[in-house]
């Protein structure tokens, strides 16, 4: 339907001039709500949003609000109409919703034109006890506010120029070979912690996608599955001997490998991420070990093993060459400094004297 999209005003859209005298569009069917509508009817957005509006997913959640039509309420249930809202991954939309709530309920509903650079920096100061929560906070806003001035909601973005919180942190703490072997040695081949192990490490996927894998995306020896984060990223991996192993020993469900002991499949990420990490307690791991630090471990071999920055960011589902860097970083210094060792290494004994002591060789 977004490839077919006509050029002509698809039916129950309208066009209507803002206050400041510029045409927008607006859906509306029957005597229902209006839905402002992204302007470029042949984006992608607009397809998206239209489809959302003719299967009722935007009028529901207009047709429950009660809020007036000043509010941050307000404005937040208009953005999630919208086709940018509408893209964004299910777990940040569930994040955000979750902040914006926050910051209505702390703010008592406040106006939304009323809120104010300064309004943001005392929000900001006001959350700076948890500085990784303000600063997805801060992302929600922003990306709250700047999709109100496209659509003229408000004319000034107020989260311009507020500063996110710089904070020291190691994030999740990597495996070690010992990590490795405690955790091996107490969940055996044919146990579901060591297949989930394994589809970690060779894997290099998130919960949100390890828990999904089943035998519908292993075709002979290579692995492909259509990651959530970033939504429709293509993973392959070719698996190696062990891997398959694993597999053949261990009982897994229908359409997921990892199964709970009832045989039913997790029913989310979080589900099978404790159940995981409880594994991992069991194994005699240190608190903060769990299936995030395998995937920094395989992230590590492999930069050591010689992987690119865009090889890893194709293993590791990264839209962002940085992330893989920072594994790249390290090995090719490893790597760059034997190389330059092993240039220099002839000069250096050519100019070197022989001796190790003055007068030795003499008699």
């Amino acid at each position: 339907m977004i490839e077919n999209m006509p050029r002509k005003r698809p039916p129950f859209v309208y066009p209507e001039k803002s206050r400041h005298g510029r045409d927008t569009l607006y859906f509306r069917r029957g005597k229902g709500k209006r839905i402002r509508m992204p302007d470029d009817m042949q984006s992608q957005e607009f397809a998206r949003a239209y489809e959302a509006a003719l299967a009722g997913q935007a009028g529901k959640t207009t047709n429950t609000s009660r809020a007036p039509s000043d509010t941050l309420q307000w404005l937040v249930e208009r953005y999630m109409e919208s086709g940018r809202w509408i893209n964004l991954a299910p777990a940040t939309r569930k994040q955000q919703g979750l902040l914006f709530q926050d910051a209505i309920k702390r703010g008592d509903n406040p106006a939304y034109r009323g809120i104010t650079r300064k309004t943001m920096m005392r929000a900001m100061d006001a959350r700076a006890t948890t500085p990784a929560l303000a600063n997805n906070f801060l992302k929600a806003m922003r990306g709250l506010f700047r999709w109100a001035v496209k659509n003229e909601y408000i004319e000034a973005d107020p989260t311009l120029d507020v500063d996110s919180f710089h904070y020291k942190t190691n994030g999740f703490k990597v495996w070690e070979l010992a990590d490795v072997e405690a955790f091996c040695n107490k969940w055996p081949i044919g146990t579901k912690p060591r297949l989930a192990f394994a589809l970690y490490l060779v894997s290099g996927l998130r919960r949100s996608d390890v828990h999904r894998i089943g035998l519908q995306h292993l075709k002979g020896d290579v692995l492909s599955i259509r990651a959530v984060k970033p939504p429709h990223h293509l993973i392959t991996v070719k698996t190696p001997q062990f891997l398959l192993d694993t597999i053949a020993q261990t009982p897994f469900g229908d359409l997921a490998f990892m199964t709970k002991e009832n045989g039913q499949p997790f029913k989310s990420k979080e589900s099978f991420g404790n159940w995981f990490g409880a594994r991992c307690r069991e194994a005699g791991l240190e608190k903060g070990k769990a299936a995030h630090g395998i995937r920094k471990f395989s992230a590590t071999a492999a930069a050591n093993a010689g992987a690119t920055t865009h090889e890893l960011m194709s293993h590791f589902g990264w839209s962002n060459p940085a992330q893989a860097e920072i594994y790249t970083r390290g090995a090719d210094r490893q790597r760059l400094g034997i190389r330059s060792s092993e240039r220099t290494k002839e000069h250096f004994e050519h100019i070197m004297p022989r001796t190790s002591l003055p007068g030795a060789g003499k008699i």
